[in-house]
């Protein structure tokens, strides 16, 4: 690693309590070292988010991603097999299958036709006589390491088996949402927002333990009880917990209903809100260093039914509207980090601790 790169690297400090932590530098939210490094130690060495189980529920079913720069392919081969792949042919390096998702019997690059089956092996090479030293079954697909919790399909980069088991990485997630019938909420719909701003800039914005909600969400706010807004950190994960109250926004309060919101994240870019009978999933994706895409996927208990659909629609309403919220305090953030003024910040001891613990693993991750 170039000495330039091990010195923005070591300006931050990860050992120091809470109370005397500075956040990571502003280089780090802008710096394309960063983040080439962020793609391979962060993203390629990670269970991070590829779909939603639903796309990939029968036999032949697929979906594509992009992850951090690097092609992906989820495909349900004809035994019932869930696999992941690299998305990427082995001849001249062209995407083998280019839409987001559907179904098939094989997998044909559209370049020049080569061709896999479903469980990733190469079957066809179209003109290919003569070559020399060329094994056909030593140019298969490479593998990921797949697997499913709940509605969404993990991957992990290669070697598929040092992967840690996803139930490891998660938790305490699993056992903490066990009660929370989440087999019983349907996926409803997608929304994405293309950002511009660095993906940890969101990061930041989620896992600031509410700060912001008073002064950037004024009807959400209305809904939480700040004032026993907690958060806890274990392993991967941050949950941050409030208590739900009557919102002086009535359309705020007739969807963000039960006893508490949970809002998890899990280690590097998943988010998950939890209310009762909804749930939303928010996948923020690096496009660039000052750029990202949130992918968010709205699940519903109740779907059926005029008032179902009433409900639906105000839920994605008030998503929508903090939604645009959040994008402009994060863009008015980008630009402030590039400011000569400005280099590091310090953390709410009351507040930001998620903050923190996310910092603390991302230079773990960078540095190992």
């Amino acid at each position: 690693m170039p000495a330039e790169l091990i010195d923005k690297l070591n300006a931050f400090d990860p050992t120091l309590p809470l109370e005397k932590a500075h956040t990571i530098p502003n280089a780090w939210y802008f710096d394309p070292e960063i983040y080439a490094l962020e793609s391979r130690r962060v993203f390629g060495a990670s269970w991070v988010v590829a779909g939603r189980a639903d796309q990939v529920a029968e036999p032949g079913s697929f979906l594509t991603a992009e992850i951090a720069g690097e092609p992906v392919l989820v495909v349900r081969d004809g035994q019932g097999v869930l696999r992941a792949f690299y998305n990427v042919c082995r001849h001249r390096a062209a995407q083998v299958i280019n839409e987001p998702q559907g179904k098939l019997t094989k997998l044909r690059c559209r370049y020049h036709g080569w061709t896999y089956d479903l469980t990733g092996r190469l079957r066809g090479t179209p003109e290919f006589d003569g070559v020399a030293d060329f094994c056909k079954e030593q140019q298969g697909l490479p593998p990921l390491a797949v697997e499913v919790w709940g509605p969404l399909v993990f991957v992990h980069n290669p070697p598929v088996e040092q992967a840690p088991p996803l139930a490891d990485f998660l938790a305490p997630l699993p056992a903490r949402t066990a009660g929370l019938d989440l087999e019983t909420l349907r996926f409803v719909a997608r929304r994405e927002y293309e950002m511009p701003c660095n993906w940890k800039v969101f990061i930041d914005n989620y896992q600031d333990g509410g700060y912001h909600v008073n002064t950037v969400h004024p009807g959400l706010a209305g809904a939480l009880d700040y004032a026993k807004y907690r958060t806890e950190i274990s392993g991967h994960t941050t949950v941050q917990i409030s208590p739900l109250k009557a919102a002086n926004d009535p359309t705020v309060a007739r969807v963000r209903t039960g006893e508490s919101a949970w809002y998890w994240w899990i280690f590097p870019n998943l988010m998950i809100n939890l209310y009762r009978g909804v749930m939303d999933t928010n996948l923020v994706l690096p496009l660039g260093p000052d750029r990202c895409k949130v992918i968010f996927d709205f699940y519903f208990a109740q779907t059926e039914g005029p008032d179902a659909q009433h409900f639906i629609e105000q839920s994605l309403a008030v998503a929508h509207q903090v939604q645009l919220e959040d994008m402009e305090v994060c863009e008015e953030v980008q630009r402030g980090l590039k400011s000569r003024s400005f280099a590091t910040g310090r953390f709410s001891v009351k507040r930001e601790a998620g903050g923190y613990h996310f910092h603390r693993l991302l230079a773990q991750y960078l540095l190992h």
